[in-house]
């Protein structure tokens, strides 16, 4: 039985009734509100197409649609990449910045979430260029500029509350991952290591490094150490990294991604926040842990 689920951004959202019940007038279907005016469902619509109907009316407003089959709805595993989806910055970037090379380091990084870079050469070219940077600047990076993405520690403490998993696999680095991994709530928290000569990096990173494949084997260990099938998991990521596991879980949700992942994923969210992949599996706004 399927559900179309209509949600906006919660800051400043633009998904109305009117606009709601002119989607479900075209659709059919039972309309239940998960968080008035900010995300509702429409529970087993009649149209033969209707992502595709509530799509062409949502269109030019800031408001995401979905359809999602009720069976496993409520996952029991989750995991997130970090930089960009659980946290607004791309780690690496703001490193760079601090050497005076932040827009060398900037393309690189954008060029190989787009997937146009081996990760794993783009990743050894960029942190070689660090080389020599100071433990007290990471320091003061990780607390000064690096912010928390809307919505993040709602959906993992809400998903532990009801009982799943929660895991940070991230192809940046341990010095952030673990740090806004317990900030967060994550149950663990994977990513790559950065190698110091005393207080400074030395340009490389311990191998082998956290890419696409770490990602989904993780997510399939973890799947398979609770006796879950796929169905049961979630994943959500922005990056060309991210889609092996986008794919391969129950429910893929490219967040604010880059249009080559966006278009090969699932599900996208491209206004709303993480709270998003709440109301997905079918939270409501009183079941939220905030």
């Amino acid at each position: 039985m399927p559900v179309l689920c209509l949600i906006a951004n919660p800051i400043d959202s633009e998904l109305s009734v009117a606009l709601a019940a002119r989607v479900h007038k075209e659709t059919g279907g039972e309309l239940n509100w998960l968080n008035h005016s900010i995300a509702c469902e429409i529970i087993e619509p009649k149209s033969t197409d209707a992502l595709a109907a509530a799509r062409a009316i949502i269109a030019g407003h800031a408001v995401d649609a979905a359809l999602v089959p009720t069976e496993n709805r409520r996952k029991k595993v989750l995991v997130a990449d970090m930089d960009s989806t659980m946290i607004n910055q791309e780690c690496i970037d703001e490193l760079a910045d601090a050497v005076g090379l932040k827009d060398k380091v900037a393309d690189i990084t954008a060029r190989a979430m787009r997937g146009e870079l081996d990760f794993g050469e783009a990743l050894d070219t960029r942190v070689a260029l660090l080389k020599g940077l100071e433990k007290s600047v990471i320091e003061e990076i990780r607390r000064e500029r690096i912010t928390l993405a809307a919505g993040g520690r709602a959906l993992i403490q809400t998903m532990k509350a009801y009982g799943a998993y929660t895991s940070l696999v991230s192809g940046g680095f341990t010095f952030f991952a673990d740090y806004f991994g317990k900030r967060i709530g994550f149950d663990e928290a994977i990513a790559n290591v950065l190698e110091f000569d005393g207080t400074r990096l030395t340009g490389t990173v311990t191998k082998p490094i956290v890419d696409k494949q770490t990602k989904l084997m993780r997510l399939q260990a973890l799947a398979a150490e609770r006796n879950l099938t796929l169905a049961q998991t979630i994943a959500v990521g922005d990056g060309a990294n991210d889609l092996p596991m986008l794919q391969a879980a129950g429910m893929g949700v490219a967040l604010h991604a880059k249009p080559t992942v966006a278009t090969q994923a699932e599900y996208r969210i491209d206004h709303a926040d993480l709270t998003a992949l709440l109301y997905l599996q079918g939270y409501t706004d009183e079941e939220i842990v905030r």
